[in-house]
Formats: structure tokens, C-alpha cells, sequence
């Protein structure tokens, strides 16, 4: 009887695979991507005040016509999944959850994307995920071609990383400008050297990063270390984008590169040097600790490409405590 039952279970677990299979041959060409829409700085608030917009890419990879289905209600079509440092998951919101376990008729069109063609479309992860603390974490997007179901069929995207940032306070009104109606970041402007190191360190002391990042050759910092510049040099392009989000995020989580991330609590520039395409700028940081305070000297050196600043090395010499 046990063996009966037992190769029963076989014969069903192997339809099930084999329908499952042949389910995701269908998709086996189509490639979703996602990248974020209008960046700005991301607060653990509700999404009316600051919504987390995704651009959304279903890319026909094949040489064959891809058809699927998407809900007008998105929820029945996509999830976002967030991952937390130490790769635990996000909760959904509860409307998300509300809508998924009431029963209800989901509407849908079906599409059709020529080989080489894609659909894109935006989307709200603050729709689908809480995010109730500051903190990094890894954004994917899930897609049903088939509509979320019991056993659905699900395309994986790419993974962001995403920096949800403490909700600011009185004090951030000194915080550096932005856009005023999109809350987006301003491009680089042409301005001093000095004046680009000293926005890079207001930025870093008030966990500003995009703003930190603004005038920096993150490139350029990653290769001071010869073995990940040959690392670099030797990957593709979609690899090396993905060492430069890495770098970034390690800079982030104070992972690496400890000097250049700290926070003073104070500083002066002391001297700025440059010519036409070069220079560097010096700085006397003070570094706050319970009983003392440190003082360092920094000569960040910088360059010039297409008119802006930006600073790709930088030196430390410590001056002792206070």
C-alpha cells in the first residue's frame, strides 16, 4: 500500500514539473528589468508623501512573439521583494495582502511584444512592501505572466539596492538643495573645488548620499585598490555596474574605505590648489570620540571633465587628539 501511494506521489510530482517546465518555456525569452524612476531620497513614510516609483522593463528577448497577461490591477500581476542585509524578507503592505486572499474577478489584457520590442510601465514598491525602518536593502521585482495564482509562474528582475534614510527632522532644513516640485536630486553644477569638497563632507554629515556621491569618481575610488581595478578592468559591462553598486553600498555600511566615510564633527578648509584640469584641497577635520576629539588632515585630490569637479583620490595624515 505504502509503495501504491508513493508512486502515486511520483507520477503527480512529475506532471506537476513537467507542466510547470513547459509553463516557463513559453517565458523562457522574456527578461524583466527594473531601474529606479526619478530617485530621490526615500523616507520610511507613507507612499502619498514619498513613494518609491520603479520603471518596469518586459524585454522580448526571443525571436517568437511573447504573450502574456497583465491585470489592471498590477497587484495581480507583480510583487517587490526586499531583502535586508541579512537576506530576511520585508512584510507586505496590508492591502496587498487584503486584496490577494478576497475572492474577486481580475481583469486583464492580453499582450503581445515582438522579438526585440519591450512594454515598460511604472510602479509603486511602497504599494507592495512596508518599510518601517532605515536601513539598506535589496529590491527585486517578481513577474507573473500568468497572473499571481496558487502555482504561478514567476519571472525574477534584476536586484537594486535601495537606501531608505532616517525620517528627516526640524534640524534638516539646512540640508542641501533639491529640486523643489520633484523632490529630485540637482545635477552637478560647475563649481570650485573647495566648494565640492565642502558640500561632499556637509552631505556626509547629514547621511546625504546621493548628494555625497554627486561629485565623486566613484570609479576612479574603487581602483585605488590594485586588485579590484584589474578585477574591474577584466568585467563586463553589466559586472562592472554591479561593482560599483557594490562598492557604493559597502561605503554605505562603513564596510570599507573607513576614512573617507567618517564624520567629522567639524572642519576648515585650509588650502585649495588647482589649474585649468587638476588640483586638491585641504582640510582640518576634527573626529568627536567620549573623552577626546581627533584631529586629521585631508588633501582630497580632484579633477576636471566637461566642467564639473569631481574628487577621485584623497590622502589622510593624523595630527593627534585635542
Amino acid at each position: 500500500m505504502k509503495r501504491t501511494l508513493l508512486a502515486i506521489i511520483v507520477v503527480f510530482t512529475s506532471f506537476a514539473q513537467l507542466a510547470f517546465s513547459q509553463s516557463m518555456g513559453k517565458y523562457a525569452d522574456a527578461k524583466v528589468t527594473i531601474s529606479f524612476y526619478d530617485r530621490t531620497m526615500y523616507y520610511p513614510s507613507q507612499t502619498e508623501d514619498n513613494p518609491i516609483y520603479v520603471h518596469v522593463s518586459i524585454v522580448n528577448k526571443g525571436t517568437e512573439t511573447l504573450r502574456f497577461k497583465l491585470a489592471d490591477d498590477r497587484m495581480f500581476s507583480l510583487d517587490f521583494t526586499a531583502y535586508t542585509i541579512k537576506n530576511s524578507t520585508l512584510p507586505r503592505t496590508q492591502e496587498l495582502v487584503s486584496k490577494r486572499s478576497t475572492n474577486q474577478t481580475v481583469y486583464f489584457r492580453e499582450l503581445s511584444i515582438e522579438p526585440g520590442e519591450e512594454y515598460a510601465f511604472i510602479e509603486d514598491a511602497k504599494q507592495y512592501l512596508t518599510f518601517a525602518e532605515p536601513s539598506i536593502y535589496y529590491l527585486e521585482l517578481n513577474f507573473y505572466p500568468e497572473l499571481y495564482k496558487m502555482h504561478h509562474v514567476q519571472i525574477d528582475s534584476n536586484r537594486l539596492s535601495l537606501e531608505i534614510r532616517p525620517a528627516p527632522s526640524a534640524a534638516s532644513s539646512t540640508v542641501l538643495p533639491v529640486e523643489h516640485k520633484t523632490t529630485s536630486l540637482l545635477k552637478p553644477e560647475a563649481i570650485s573645488p573647495d566648494k565640492v569638497v565642502e558640500q561632499t563632507i556637509i552631505a556626509r554629515q547629514k547621511s546625504l548620499w546621493d548628494q555625497y556621491f554627486l561629485y565623486m569618481d566613484i570609479e576612479q575610488m574603487m581602483s585605488r585598490n590594485a586588485d579590484v581595478a584589474r578585477k574591474y578592468k577584466a568585467a563586463s559591462a553589466d559586472e562592472r555596474s554591479r561593482l560599483l553598486e557594490n562598492y557604493k553600498t559597502d561605503l554605505m555600511q562603513n564596510m570599507i574605505d573607513y576614512d573617507i566615510v567618517a564624520v567629522p564633527e567639524r572642519f576648515y578648509i585650509e588650502n585649495t590648489s588647482y589649474s585649468q584640469i587638476d588640483g586638491t584641497v585641504t582640510v582640518i577635520e576634527w573626529f568627536k570620540y567620549p573623552n577626546f576629539s581627533e584631529r586629521k588632515r585631508y588633501v582630497y585630490k580632484v579633477r576636471q571633465r566637461d566642467g564639473i569637479w569631481q574628487i577621485y583620490d584623497y590622502t589622510v595624515t593624523n595630527l593627534g587628539t585635542e
